[in-house]
């Protein structure tokens, strides 16, 4: 089964201006988002909740990895990310409303309530925590077909309320954050099924909304003198190299998907009859990636369970 890295090298102190951030004195993370971000844990079952697990990912997704694999200083992990979220489930629904899918408004109200007193067992400081925000995915996908609306007018409406909950974030003592750009899920095979026209069109709206997520970053980190780390994270060339390349990383489908699969398996190699191995799919489902998101210190990487692929850039 092939793993992604998809974060940053945040085990080394970051080399852009102002920047003071270093994984390796990250003791808390707290990463808001949707079903590519969430693994079903609870804030409000409080702070020491059991984390289910449940990802998208068929297998510990990124998240999961940065708290895991790659957790060189015990860093406290706070998942407050929601299946189906967007923005603000006021500006694009998501697929079932409030409390069944919580919008990052929702979920910046949540770190307010539980987290923000920083309460024992989440004693974290500006100094010692990163919060990261992969959100977009849905807001996209869900507000495409609208024809009420002008998306990059939108898509700037989008933003100000991103913003403002980056604000509150600020507001409670973070310093450092990472964004993650919507992957090119024109590829996924949702998208693809309605033909290359709607693709075509498709691959222009993720574009304006990740060019104005870079914009709405950059004015940020202007506008914040004391930020350590605002940082925009781009995750179409990973995702990009993978299927570009199928075949060396040793995927069999990558436009495609088995119905069988698409809700998960029991183990990554899991094959039933008239499927490929589900590790052959780089799609688990419509949307969600049979990938793993990982950091490793210093680098990206791709890795693979075949000696010899690793890809580093």
């Amino acid at each position: 089964m092939i793993k992604l890295v998809l974060a940053a090298a945040l085990s080394l102190s970051v080399n852009v201006a102002l920047a003071k951030f270093s994984w390796a004195e990250t003791e808390f993370l707290f990463t808001f988002g949707d079903s590519y971000t969430t693994d079903g844990f609870n804030i409000t079952a409080g702070v020491n909740s059991p984390v289910p697990g449940f990802t998208s990912s068929n297998g510990p997704n990124w998240v999961e990895f940065l708290g895991g694999t790659y957790n060189i200083t015990n860093t406290t992990v706070f998942n407050l990310a929601s299946g189906g979220a967007t923005i603000d489930a006021a500006l694009v629904p998501p697929f079932e409303p409030f409390p069944l899918v919580l919008s990052v408004v929702n979920q910046v109200s949540q770190f307010q309530e539980f987290l923000a007193p920083r309460p024992a067992g989440a004693e974290w400081n500006s100094s010692n925590s990163l919060f990261a925000i992969w959100i977009g995915i849905n807001d996209v996908g869900n507000s495409f077909p609208w024809t009420n609306i002008t998306e990059p007018v939108f898509y700037a409406e989008l933003m100000a309320r991103l913003t403002s909950q980056v604000e509150i974030l600020y507001d409670s003592g973070a310093r450092s954050f990472v964004f993650l750009t919507v992957p090119p899920t024109d590829r996924a095979p949702l998208q693809l099924e309605q033909g290359p026209e709607v693709v075509s069109k498709f691959k222009l709206a993720l574009a304006d909304y990740n060019d104005q997520l870079n914009t709405t970053v950059h004015n940020f980190s202007l506008h914040h003198s004391d930020v350590e780390l605002a940082m925009l994270f781009d995750t179409r060339p990973v995702f990009n190299t993978l299927l570009d390349n199928s075949e060396t990383f040793g995927y069999v489908n990558v436009t495609g998907f088995c119905e069988a699969y698409e809700n998960g398996t029991p183990g990554t190699t899991t094959q039933v009859e008239g499927c490929a191995p589900v590790s052959d799919y780089f799609w688990l489902n419509t949307l969600h990636p049979v990938i793993y998101c990982a950091q490793h210190p210093g680098t990206f990487l791709v890795y693979s369970s075949q000696p010899g692929l690793i890809n580093l850039w």
